[in-house]
Formats: structure tokens, C-alpha cells, sequence
């Protein structure tokens, strides 16, 4: 199959063992092998991307190191692997882990001033799987600000750097947000997966913008406990990874009924990975009309094209469907989204955890909560607590919130219609362009930076899975990354079907190392 990238992509098929003497390019499959196999320890594996990490401080994709933890991690993981029982799949590994999730006794912030000093006395659930699958945690990743932003440029940490740049120029790119340091420190080699979360974009986005893997799953797959809170409704958990194998086995680990969260679903994990067949014979995806929107890139629609005749040639059945309501997904979600973060937001008030101002004489409590939540909160997180608190308002509550709701149902009927009608999965593309320069948004209009998420928040909205998936690169030889969107707790077939098209695509481009 000739190549359809935009520019010169090397191709690789999956069928074909691929060799690498450097561990920090390995992928978690190929890891796990050879950690089985005893060609290689969870130590040397470890140690290899700890000095990549410190070689790599320029992308400041980790913001907490935590060497000590990781090779006490890596020598337990060695003896569990030489043990008779077989050790899960994630035994051993290297990862990092977002800002976002708790880890007992590290720094959890979530790249907030207002966290300053907070190491939680628990683990996430999320977090404390892997640990017990015996994933090596190597440190926490950086993010925007309480996971508020599409760049990764409003932590507090500063902001993370893509490593890729555009062909014959050396802008910062952003690595895209609010995973913006998972998706960096994957695709630098830095470790071989990492956690994110998805809110509206949130994985999907930087995944693309980075060329490598992120899916979303349905909310309720993964636990939302100890995984510091933006919007509850629409929070949820994933994997980033080189590949859609890897993202099969590290979701399959992140999965799982939990008590302790009240959306947890509880459902029995399929194998993900056992269900990586890459045959979509008579599978049918739609191709929904509203997403061609009218300022689409040229270049973004030739992937999108390509991506369904990639799909076509798998020999899965193409056909145009309708999702009307998708022009009010973005407005709605940016009333749903800050109202839920006005809520959350509103436990960090200086009295029982993180950062307190300092008071002037004859302050009271009032004047603590004012001081504290302006000098502890950034200028977007302020934003989008003003726009919750308002829309929450009396008076302002049936205008907005209540109608964004609606709206809402409105979006998940027309997927459920959609799916109804034999509809598989959905092909979109996962953003409306590639990434951006570090700066050039983040001064401008708001909803511009908004409109990043065009493609992904209706699939938050709706409560599906969804995942992207590196297709090509653009015409400056940055990566271009694809959207599938599947049916509710249908995850295995939805990673079947990236599967398919990342075969197809045969992207395996890397960024040349500059930092």
C-alpha cells in the first residue's frame, strides 16, 4: 500500500520484528518480552530512562523525579519476574505518572500553586494498580493547571515542550493539554507509557499533537478516585503510549471496579490486547457529516479522507452519518465543564491542606479565602471558576446550566441513534490542526485556544470511548493524528479497529533529538 502521509514518513508493518539496542525506545510489548525472556531487568530498563529524563530537561516534561522510588520499584519488579507465577504485563516498566493522580507521600499538585507543599497520605486507584501490577512509576508528568488548558502552558511548573518541530525550524511547539508532559515524555523516549486523564480532549489532543497513542476510555472503566477533580462528570482516565498494543496492555491494568468511586462501573475488563486481531471485515464506520467544518485545513481533510480509505481497504464498510447536534458540543461544554470546576474548585481554601497567604493584621477568614484562591489559582483556572460561578447563579442557572444539559442529552441520543443503526465505530479526526507554537494562542482570544477540542468534547459529552492515533505528518513534518470514537464499554473492539489503522498508516516517524 503506497504511503499517504504529507510529507516523507518511514513505514514499518507490524508483523515484522523490530530490533533496538536502546531500551528507552522500546515499546511496553517489547519490554515485556524481553523482561520475560531475561534478556534485560526492570533495573537496566529503569536506569536507561532515568538518564533520559535528566538529559532531557529542556522538554520539562517531568516535574518530580523520583529515582529512589523507581529502582525500589524496578529490583521488586526483577525478583517478581524471576518468581514461578507468571507476572502481570505491566511487571517491570518504566512509566510516568500525570500531576493529576495522588501518590502517597510524592509531591501531587496538579501543577497548581495552590497544591504547593501537598504529598497525599493515599494512592490513587488508578496509580496504585500499576504499582500493584508492577509498574515502575519514574516520576510525576507536567499538565495545565488543574487539567484546564489545551497547551500545557498554564502550570505552574512552566510549560512543557514538544519534541517535535516543524521542519527547518526551531519554535517551541506545545505538546498539547492538559497532558501535555505525558505525551511529551512518551514521545522523547523519555518513559514507555504514562498516565493522563480526559475531560474534553485532554489525552486524544496531545496524543496527536505528539505522534503517539491515547485512548479515553468510557467514563466509569477507570476509578476517578485520588485523581484530583476538574469536571466529575466528564474525568476520566487513560493510557498514553507508543502504540495501540502498548495502550491495550496498560489500560488493561488501569481498569476496574472500584468502591470507592460511585461511577465505577462494575464490569468484567476484557483482554484488551488478545483482541488485537486488526480484522475489521464488515465492520461498519460512519463518517459524520457536521465534522467537516467549514475552515477545515486542507491537510486535515486529506487525512481524514485517507484515514476512511484505510479503513475501506481493511475492508471495514464506510458510510457518511449524521450527528446534529455537534455544533452546540462546545459551547455546552464549556458551561458544563467550568460549572463543575467552580464546584470542585471550591474545597481549596487554605485551611486544611496546600497553600495559605500570608494574612495582614485584622484579616479574618474571608480575607484568607480571597487571598489564598487569587494568589494559589491561575489566571485560566481563575477564568473558568468565574464562568462556573456564574453560570451557576440564580437567575442564570436555567439559562445556561440547565440548557447545556439538555443540549447534552441531546448529543449522546444522537450517538446512541447512530449506534443503533449498526454503526461500529466513528472516524473523525482528532484535531483541527497540528501543533502550535508555544505562545502563539495563549495571549489571544480564549475560545480560539478552545476551539482545539472541536473534535473530542462530544465524546466526553456522550460518555464514550474514543482514541487517536498518529496517521501522517502535515507539510512541516509535524504528526497529524486520527479519531475513533466506539461504541459505550466496547473498548476492546475500539482498539481492534485503531489497531487496524494504525497497520494501515504504518507511521512509526520520530522526532529528531535536539534537546
Amino acid at each position: 500500500m503506497p504511503a499517504r502521509a504529507f510529507s516523507p514518513c518511514r513505514r514499518w508493518s507490524s508483523e515484522e520484528p523490530r530490533v533496538t539496542n536502546d531500551l528507552t525506545k522500546l515499546t511496553i510489548a517489547e519490554a515485556r518480552d524481553r523482561l520475560r525472556a531475561g534478556d534485560v531487568t526492570s533495573v537496566e530498563l529503569t536506569e536507561a530512562c532515568l538518564s533520559a529524563i535528566d538529559a532531557a530537561d529542556a522538554l520539562n516534561a517531568f516535574v518530580h523525579k523520583t529515582p529512589e522510588i523507581a529502582l525500589d520499584r524496578a529490583r521488586a519488579a526483577d525478583e517478581r519476574l524471576q518468581g514461578r507465577e507468571e507476572a502481570p504485563a505491566m511487571c517491570g516498566i518504566p512509566i510516568g505518572i500525570k500531576d493529576l493522580f495522588c501518590t502517597e507521600g510524592v509531591p501531587s499538585q496538579a501543577a497548581s500553586r495552590i497544591l504547593d507543599g501537598f504529598r497525599p497520605e493515599y494512592e490513587s486507584t488508578v496509580s496504585r494498580q500499576l504499582k500493584d501490577a508492577g509498574a515502575v512509576m519514574l516520576g510525576k508528568l507536567n499538565m495545565d493547571e488543574f487539567a484546564m488548558g489545551s497547551s500545557n502552558e498554564t502550570s505552574v511548573y512552566g510549560d512543557a515542550v514538544n519534541p517535535w518541530r516543524r521542519e527547518g525550524d526551531a519554535t517551541r511547539l506545545t505538546p498539547g493539554g492538559s497532558s501535555g508532559g505525558s505525551a511529551s515524555a512518551v514521545a522523547a523516549d523519555l518513559c514507555l507509557g504514562a498516565t493522563g486523564t480526559d475531560t474534553g480532549g485532554s489525552i486524544r489532543q496531545p496524543a496527536a499533537f505528539t505522534g503517539i497513542t491515547g485512548i479515553k476510555p468510557t467514563y466509569g472503566r477507570c476509578s476517578r478516585w485520588g485523581i484530583v477533580a476538574f469536571a466529575s462528570s466528564l474525568d476520566q482516565a487513560g493510557p498514553m503510549t507508543r502504540d495501540v498494543r502498548d495502550a491495550a496492555i496498560m489500560l488493561q491494568a488501569m481498569c476496574g471496579h472500584d468502591m470507592k468511586d460511585s461511577t465505577s462501573a462494575d464490569l468484567a475488563v476484557p483482554d484488551f490486547e488478545a483482541a488485537l486481531t486488526g480484522d475489521i471485515k464488515g465492520r461498519k464506520i460512519g463518517l459524520p457529516r457536521e465534522y467537516r467544518m467549514e475552515g477545515m485545513p486542507a491537510e486535515i481533510e486529506k487525512l481524514w479522507a485517507d484515514g476512511a480509505e484505510m479503513l475501506r481497504d481493511a475492508g471495514a464498510e464506510v458510510v457518511d452519518i449524521s450527528l446534529p447536534h455537534t455544533k452546540y458540543a462546545l459551547p455546552a461544554y464549556y458551561v458544563i465543564a467550568p460549572a463543575e470546576a467552580s464546584s470542585n474548585l471550591a474545597r481549596y481554601d487554605g485551611v486544611r491542606y496546600g497553600r495559605r497567604a500570608k494574612l495582614a493584621q485584622g484579616d479574618g477568614v474571608v480575607e484568607m479565602y480571597e487571598k489564598t484562591r487569587a494568589e494559589g489559582f491561575g489566571h485560566e483556572v481563575q477564568r473558568r471558576v468565574m464562568v462556573g460561578t456564574y453560570v451557576l447563579s440564580a437567575g442564570f442557572y436555567d439559562a445556561y446550566y440547565n440548557r447545556a444539559r439538555k443540549v447534552r442529552t441531546l448529543i449522546k441520543r444522537d450517538f446512541e441513534q447512530v449506534f443503533a443503526d449498526g454503526v461500529d465505530a466513528i472516524l473523525t479526526p482528532a484535531t483541527p490542526s497540528a501543533a502550535f507554537g508555544l505562545g502563539e494562542m495563549s495571549e489571544s482570544d480564549p475560545v480560539q485556544m478552545y476551539l482545539n477540542d472541536v473534535f473530542t468534547v462530544t465524546v466526553n459529552l456522550a460518555g464514550l470511548p474514543g482514541i487517536s492515533v498518529p496517521a501522517g505528518l502535515d507539510t512541516q513534518g509535524l504528526p497529524l493524528g486520527l479519531q475513533l470514537i466506539g461504541r459505550p464499554w466496547e473498548e476492546a473492539a475500539l482498539l481492534n479497529g485503531a489497531y487496524a489503522l494504525e497497520r494501515a498508516a504504518g507511521f512509526v516517524s520520530k522526532p529528531a533529538k535536539w534537546w
